[in-house]
């Protein structure tokens, strides 16, 4: 009997000699602490009403003063690891996504590696902001494809709670912390990370920033009073670029694979505001029964957005081997991306 093909994977054109790449095992880490929309309601002008209405957003978990993005990196690459039954010595290269390491260098995944004793690993920081988890694994499996490694660490962690201006109404209710991990590994007869589309527009920098702490702008007294080392954002436009890059990648990721989207299983988009992932998900023909959520929970963790959704998704089963998945997110940069997966 005639086999018809599901789909095709990019990878495996032009007479490719490497080898496929699959999401060995996640894990995830977020605070315990829970701030409410009652809670805000305290420190600034709002309700939760104004807040559920344009965002969808009810709780966010945030840091204690002495838990740092390493700190939640750690915990969950230490899941990550458990379940994947991956010791510390087996580790290759550690990649961490953040737009809030802990200083500036050392890079946070370096304090990563010390802290969960992959002693041989190789570690760097990337910053692509809210993208910063699928730029994370384009990276890595381009590692274990070309065998140069066996096992990839991609990391997404932040702790935006440490550049948030918790007088400012408009950003304070949008943002979380957390952490997500994957391990990446060749696992035989899969195809694992099919594609992954990635894309930026320098022209648009200035919509969602962090003006202060650079070498443009370093830090002083006066760079502090003018409140420059908060996050600023143009929501407006933001929402309107994000919209339209997510969707526009996930269709490419999808024609890539000649992949429809009544063909995956499960679509997780980057959890920054309600009425972006409907806009997203209508425009891609995608039903609520496909797309996941946790955006009310935990607000937008940025680089870790994706992670934590990822693997909240497959510990509640909603996630299963052999499904195809696609990942959309959208940062600062401006940065965006799309990664069709079949787990």
């Amino acid at each position: 009997m005639k086999t018809t093909k599901k789909f095709r994977n990019p990878r495996a054109k032009h007479n490719f000699q490497g080898r496929t790449c699959s999401i060995a095992a996640v894990g995830s880490y977020v605070p315990e602490r829970v701030l409410t929309n009652a809670d805000l309601e305290k420190m600034v002008d709002t309700t939760d009403e104004w807040i559920v209405s344009r965002t969808g957003i009810s709780e966010r978990r945030i840091a204690a003063a002495d838990e740092f993005t390493s700190d939640m990196a750690t915990k969950a690459a230490l899941l990550a690891m458990e379940r994947g039954q991956v010791k510390p010595e087996e580790i290759d290269l550690i990649i961490l996504a953040t737009i809030t390491p802990d200083m500036p260098f050392p890079a946070t995944a370096c304090l990563v590696q010390q802290k969960i004793g992959a002693l041989r690993a190789a570690a760097f920081d990337m910053e692509a902001a809210c993208s910063g988890f699928i730029y994370g694994l384009e990276i890595g499996q381009q590692f274990v494809m070309s065998q140069t490694y066996e096992t990839v660490l991609v990391i997404g962690a932040e702790k935006l709670s440490s550049i948030i201006n918790w007088r400012d109404r408009n950003t304070c209710v949008l943002f979380g912390d957390g952490a997500g991990a994957a391990i990446l590994q060749n696992r035989p007869d899969t195809h694992g990370l099919l594609t992954a589309c990635m894309g930026a527009d320098g022209s648009k920098a200035d919509l969602l920033s962090l003006p202060g702490g650079g070498s443009r702008c370093p830090a002083t007294a006066q760079s502090v009073t003018d409140g420059l080392h908060y996050l600023r954002m143009d929501g407006k436009e933001t929402f309107k670029n994000a919209v339209n890059a997510m969707y526009t990648a996930a269709q490419e990721a999808l024609r890539r694979c000649e992949l429809d989207i009544t063909q995956i299983k499960c679509v997780i988009p980057h959890q920054a505001n309600r009425r972006i992932i409907d806009a997203v998900g209508e425009r891609l023909g995608a039903t609520a029964d496909q797309v996941f959520i946790n955006l009310h929970k935990f607000g937008n963790t940025s680089a870790a957005s994706v992670a934590i959704a990822l693997d909240e998704a497959v510990t509640s089963g909603r996630i299963k081997r052999g499904d195809l998945i696609l990942l959309m997110v959208f940062g600062a940069g401006l940065t965006w991306g799309a990664a069709v997966i079949e787990w």
